[in-house]
């Protein structure tokens, strides 16, 4: 029974840690894209599958320049 007791209060103090870091974690975004950019920056690709993405994207069009640009020759 001793063990129980001397057990709780350890485990208080790491549910409390817990409760304290995902609440500091919380942020809002104005934008789907504003949040895949922040995950992309955290999220490490492995090797094999960065590759393939190089692979895949390698075939699309670059965007052609805005109006804008274009009319002011920029």
């Amino acid at each position: 029974m001793k063990q129980q007791n001397e057990f709780k209060p350890e485990h208080n103090k790491e549910h409390a840690v817990e409760q304290q870091i995902n609440q500091s974690v919380v942020q809002e975004f104005a934008k789907a894209d504003d949040l895949l950019r922040r995950d992309s920056q955290r999220i490490v690709l492995p090797p094999i599958i960065a590759e393939r993405l190089k692979v895949s994207s390698a075939d699309f069009p670059k965007p052609s320049r805005s109006r804008w640009k274009r009319f002011f020759g920029k």
